[in-house]
């Protein structure tokens, strides 16, 4: 036994003897310092030095029995001089001369490290000699890194100066033996790239002929192929892809083997950003030994092509480094693309229709989560007739409305909100064709054609047209609502990546506080849990550290918040639902992380004891923050009411321009005058004109009381006197006989009002013709007086002009005898126009009613 331990110990000597450890900066300075060839292996801690080697680093040491040979390990983490190969050097071996890196071996490559260290060491003997010079390298891996980063750095700055990133030279450099181009002009930008794996389909699955099945698979599972090369394998290539195995029993087979045909190389990445591509392909393959995967995975590529140990028909890259060196290796030249950026998700609407939800439910979601669509909304609800009716409308006069409607309205069905980059298409591509014989023939794997209901030509499935239309459709099922979102002070660290997963989840932010809450704030808020037996633990982890607190919204925010965090149980929630935020990040029932209200009362409830009282817009924002964009929603509303409501009038007025064609009517007078084709419009005109201005005027406040917009009108008088006392000496000319003034008064209570501007300005005509005693009787005191003092004002140009020489001096003292004889039909007509304007005013409200819902 002792002589046991004593063999130990003299062999766990003999080992540091053979590599001397380095661990700090000063003890690499002092390595540096020193005469001869240091062979290095540099590791980090979490993997350690590269133990395969130490037999070849002994074969070496007694073979050759330098004295300037040296072996050492050197831990990257602890030394400054090494600080960059940190990640990098799984395994390295830096040769250093005398303080002067002259080589650079990466991957255990017994056959190169003993090429090496013999030709560095003869090398070296020549400069100690003096026969020779030492030269020194940098190595490549590091000089690639180290230029990319410099050169982002650069750009970096151009852009914060406002100048365009400037263009580069492509630059190549020796890295496994071959010439590497590493990028030219902005190749080397700011951009990431995409991450990728290489893979390599065997010899023997080559020779089977199975190359395109494996292709196909690998395409299936939405993996793209950037890179597909036939070549046969070197022995060197070989050795240099495997030398992991290299103390293996059948390390020499398998080089043979790799050897012993032509391979496949591929270089695979996924999506827009190739993001867990490495372990995805990985599983993709299945286990190492094919026995194992057939026992394992039986639908995994080696279990389906594999033969034996080493002939398993594919390799994978197993880490990022790894993929790396594999890819630099077979193809120097290539470059990575550029991930692209976060992509947009689209939403549609889905809907299964009583039938199919009946008889298939299970089996239409299990194919769309397949398909790669996220389930954002759901609900199983029923429509009634009615509601099928508004949400069809647009089909209404079709000869299968009504069918469909009965169809839609026979019994629960399933809404769902469904996201991915291309939903809406997506969605419609799974459906296949509308109609069912054309669906059948055209795409018999089409969800309308695989579950038709027999002897029924409605199909069973609904998606929106598109994204427009989806918004709207989701609205109609998912109306917008609120919730109260938690983050617990056991997950505070982590707010950022539930923050962006929120926002993934299509929810927004209307309101957030990050605040600590009092043991009374938190005892009130879980009030629902006294009962409960964790209460008090609840209360003093809630009260333990800062929580932050949101207000979310969307359709149907409640459930989809839940469903979003997962069961309260995080071991549940894993099993469950593993991509839940409570399956990610939370450590017990207690210490879950999130927390959400359990019904649409509790929310408010929730919201009201953080918040207050909050306003939200119908888009979910929160109202004061959103003033603006209300202002221009009313603004836009407003536009389409008018523009809506000017095509109504356009047509009516239309059809009353040719019933007044004959009478002269005002309207085409003053449109004349605009253009010059008639003389310049009489007094009486003038005040027509007036009276239509101020009554279109009217219009916009209507609601107003009617003594209010007189005072409207009296001051609109006002404004327009001056111009009118210019403008009567080049009026009177052209001023109507008192003749055909009673013809234009008799023939307006005739017409029919075709509009309700039309109604209006009947009216105001009328209320300014009418005697002013009625009015007087209806208006206080001081009324009376304004409205004689504007009269006076008024009949003032006239007095001047009946003094005048001119024709139609007799027009003015006839106008109020004309006005007394109809007092009472004038009323009446005018109260007929307008009863007959708000009952055409009420259809087009309900009308427009029936279109907005």
């Amino acid at each position: 036994m002792a002589d046991k331990k004593k063999a130990s110990m003299a062999r766990r000597k003999q080992e540091i003897q053979l590599q001397q450890e380095i661990e700090t900066q000063e003890e690499w300075e002092d390595v540096m310092s020193k005469e001869g060839l240091y062979v290095i292996d540099v590791y980090q801690e979490w993997c350690g030095p590269c133990v395969g080697m130490v037999g070849v680093f002994k074969k070496i040491k007694n073979d050759l029995g330098d004295p300037l040979l040296k072996y050492a390990v050197a831990k990257a983490d602890t030394i400054d001089a090494l600080e960059k190969y940190r990640g990098r050097c799984e395994p390295c071996f830096l040769f250093y001369a005398t303080g002067v890196l002259v080589a650079v071996i990466r991957g255990a490559n017994s056959p190169q490290v003993m090429r090496t260290v013999t030709e560095q060491l003869q090398q070296e003997h020549k400069v100690i000699d003096g026969s020779a010079e030492r030269k020194e390298i940098k190595d490549p891996y590091i000089s690639m890194v180290d230029t990319m980063d410099n050169d982002m750095e650069e750009d970096e700055e151009e852009a914060e100066e406002g100048r365009p990133a400037s263009k580069k030279d492509g630059k190549q450099m020796r890295f496994k033996g071959e010439l590497v181009n590493f990028g030219d002009e902005n190749d080397r930008s700011q951009e990431s790239k995409k991450e990728v794996t290489v893979a390599v389909i065997k010899p023997d699955a080559v020779q089977a002929g199975k190359v395109d099945e494996i292709l196909e698979e690998i395409r299936a599972k939405g993996i793209e192929i950037l890179k597909d090369e036939e070549r046969t394998m070197t022995e060197e290539e070989a050795s240099n892809m495997y030398t992991h195995l290299q103390d293996e029993d059948f390390y020499k087979d398998l080089i043979a083997f790799m050897t012993s045909g032509p391979s496949h190389i591929l270089v695979l990445t996924k999506g827009r950003t190739g993001e867990n591509i490495i372990n995805e392909f990985r599983d993709l393959i299945g286990p190492t030994s094919v026995e194992e995967a057939k026992e394992k995975q039986p639908e995994s590529l080696r279990a389906k092509h594999g033969n034996q140990t080493y002939m398993n028909a594919l390799h994978g890259s197993s880490s990022e480094d790894q993929a790396m060196r594999e890819l630099a290796f077979f193809f120097p030249d290539y470059a990575i693309p550029v991930a692209e950026g976060k992509p947009k998700l689209q939403r549609t609407l889905a809907l299964i229709r009583p039938d199919a939800f009946k008889h298939h439910k299970d089996e239409v979601l299990q194919m769309i989560h397949e398909a790669g669509f996220k389930v954002a909304l759901q609900k199983e609800m029923s429509l009634t007739k009615e509601m099928a009716q508004d949400f069809y409308k647009e089909h209404e006069g079709q000869e299968y409305f009504d069918e469909l409607t009965t169809r839609m309205s026979s019994g629960p069905l399933m809404a769902l909100g469904l996201a991915r980059e291309d939903a809406v298409e997506g969605w419609r591509s799974m459906l296949g064709p509308k109609e069912l014989d054309k669906a059948k023939e055209e795409a018999p794997d089409s969800l309308r054609a695989k579950f038709a209901v027999e002897d029924v030509v409605i199909n069973q499935f609904h998606g929106s047209d598109s994204e427009a239309a989806a918004q709207k459709e989701l609205d109609f099922f998912f109306p917008m609502q609120q919730t109260m979102a938690v983050i617990k002070p056991d997950a505070l660290g982590t707010k950022d990546e539930i923050i962006e997963k929120v926002h993934d989840a299509g929810f927004k932010i209307a309101a957030r506080k990050e605040t600590q809450l009092s043991r009374e704030i938190a005892e009130e808020f879980y009030s629902d849990h006294k009962d409960k037996d964790y209460y008090n633990d609840l209360v003093e982890h809630m009260a333990s550290g800062p929580t932050m607190f949101m207000v979310l919204s969307r359709e149907d925010a409640v459930e989809g918040w839940r469903s979003l965090i997962g069961p309260t149980d995080p071991e549940k929630a894993k099993e469950e639902s593993p991509e839940s935020l409570r399956a990610l990040y939370g450590g017990d029932i207690l210490k879950n992380a999130v927390h959400g209200s359990s019904n649409p009362e509790r929310a408010k409830e929730h919201i009201q004891k953080i918040f207050g009282d909050l306003k939200f817009t119908c888009d979910g924002w929160l109202a004061k923050d959103e003033e603006e964009m209300q202002d221009q929603d009313e603004k836009k509303e407003e536009a389409a009411g008018e523009e809506t409501q000017q095509t109504t009038e356009g047509e009516e007025q239309k059809e009353g321009e040719e019933k007044k064609e004959e009478g002269g009517d005002q309207t085409t007078e003053q449109q004349e005058e605009k253009q010059g084709d008639i003389e310049p419009p009489t007094e009486q005109a003038e005040e027509q004109e007036h009276d239509t201005a101020v009554s279109k005027k009217s219009t916009e406040v209507e609601d107003v009381a009617p003594e209010d917009r007189q005072r409207y009108r009296e001051a609109e008088a006002a404004k327009t006197e001056e111009p009118q006392q210019q403008e009567q000496t080049s009026t009177e000319e052209a001023k109507p006989t008192e003749e055909e003034t009673p013809k234009e008064e008799e023939k307006a209570p005739e017409e029919t009002p075709k509009t309700e501007e039309e109604p209006k300005q009947e009216e105001t005509q009328k209320e300014e013709e009418a005697p002013k005693e009625e009015e007087k009787t209806e208006e206080a005191p001081k009324e009376e007086q304004k409205e004689e003092e504007v009269k006076q004002e008024e009949e003032a140009p006239k007095q001047e002009e009946e003094a005048k020489p001119e024709g139609g001096e007799e027009t003015k003292p006839e106008e109020p005898e004309q006005k007394s004889e109809e007092p009472a039909k004038t009323e009446e007509t005018t109260e007929e126009a307008k009863t007959e304007g708000e009952e055409k005013k009420g259809e087009e409200t309900k009308t427009e009613g029936e279109g907005a819902a």
